[in-house]
């Protein structure tokens, strides 16, 4: 989105420094990546980095309002409320659409929220990777907020979850961790702070404690950085009651009902130029004429999962559960990072974390050539999947 850098590492891009990305994230990662690396980064400008920081802080005081936050609970079903909620999330991912704007600059849209940890040790391999491999990149840029380095981010990360505590007893807490796609992330964040991945499954329960096994003995967990995600739970049919059902003596970092609480649900309650305009869908009193311009999205899902471009009225009003589901108003992304054939949209994901108060702190994106941002989407397709934004830096 800056001709002149864009030109630069474009000239340079070979299959060998490609491959040297690939390796430096391998080794640093405990393996391969299991999602697609782009070849590039973005280089987004100063005045839509700071147009991102002003979206993103808009965002953030709509889903921390003392009026949404009387509504989120609607969000969690019973049977997946947690006890020991701590009153607001730690973790905030705001991801925004590059668009054209009418007046035909580019400008963000706003696409989901999740209150959710996303992958904040991956991105710092990342740009470690990308910054090793590709000299074209402005060593003055940076993909992080408030003044951070690849040096004091890790720094930050650790404040927030592992707080002073022996890294011993915190842990990051996933399902059969070894076959998640974002494993490498948690290799990453288990060199960068010392804590453990532990399986749920493996998980011990007395009297209110919990503990995992390791080496003979059973270790307390007094903190969880918790990357449970409860659909999984329920497609894998496992019973995780004694860590999610009841009243415990450890702390969440961050807790699992911010994921129902900040999420799709929230959508309908932002009322912001860079919202485009949601509804659940039982709300809607009549259908737009348009549909082929919105996008069903259900509540309850992760990745994607489920998501219908351009609805029928039939279709909608078949909904045995409307109130699950949103209409939101299609975004166009606009194909703005050139490439050696087609050019590529970008999604560019606002990374927040919340110690004293909610920080933005990284960024993380993905460039699609297909109709939907997912690498189902793009399969024989190149310059697409993960990525990161350089930005000059900003106050």
């Amino acid at each position: 989105m800056v001709p002149e850098i864009r030109r630069a590492y474009n000239a340079e891009l070979t299959p060998e420094r490609y491959a040297g990305l690939l390796r430096d994230l391998e080794a640093g990662g405990g393996g391969p990546a299991d999602f697609r690396i782009s070849e590039t980064p973005i280089f987004l400008s100063e005045a839509l980095t700071r147009e991102l920081v002003a979206a993103s802080t808009e965002i953030l005081a709509a889903v921390t309002s003392e009026a949404y936050l009387k509504e989120a609970g609607r969000a969690v079903p019973p049977q997946l409320c947690v006890p020991g909620d701590e009153g607001h999330t730690v973790f905030l991912q705001i991801d925004f659409a590059i668009v054209r704007g009418e007046d035909g600059e580019l400008t963000p849209r706003l696409i989901e929220l999740q209150g959710f940890p996303s992958l904040y040790g991956f991105q710092w391999l990342l740009e470690q990777s990308f910054r090793a491999n590709f000299p074209a990149i402005p060593a003055d840029w940076t993909p992080y907020f408030g003044g951070l380095t690849p040096e004091t981010y890790p720094d930050v990360l650790r404040d927030v979850i592992v707080a002073g505590c022996d890294p011993e007893n915190v842990v990051l807490l996933e399902i059969e961790p070894e076959k998640q796609k974002t494993r490498i992330d948690f290799h990453v964040t288990e060199k960068l702070l010392g804590i453990r991945t532990v399986c749920a499954t493996k998980v011990i329960e007395r009297s209110g404690r919990l503990f995992y096994p390791q080496g003979g003995r059973e270790v307390p967990i007094e903190r969880i950085y918790n990357r449970v995600i409860f659909d999984e739970v329920e497609r894998k049919g496992l019973d995780l009651s004694h860590i999610f059902g009841r009243e415990l003596d450890v702390t969440w970092v961050g807790h699992p009902n911010w994921y129902l609480k900040i999420s799709k649900f929230s959508l309908p309650f932002i009322h912001s130029r860079y919202c485009p305009p949601t509804w659940f869908v039982s709300d809607l009193e009549e259908l737009p004429a348009d549909l082929e311009n919105y996008v069903l999205k259900p509540l309850f899902s992760f990745a994607g999962l489920g998501v219908e471009i351009g609805p029928t009225p039939e279709r909608l009003r078949s909904l045995a559960n409307p109130q699950d589901f949103i209409l939101q108003r299609k975004v166009d992304y606009a194909p703005v990072i050139e490439t050696p054939d087609d050019p590529a949209k970008a999604e560019v994901r606002m990374m927040f974390v919340w110690k004293d108060r909610p920080r933005l702190v990284n960024n993380l994106v993905r460039l699609s050539k297909g109709k939907m941002m997912g690498v189902d989407f793009n399969k024989d397709r190149t310059w697409i999947g993960a990525s990161l934004a350089y930005h000059p830096p900003v106050d």
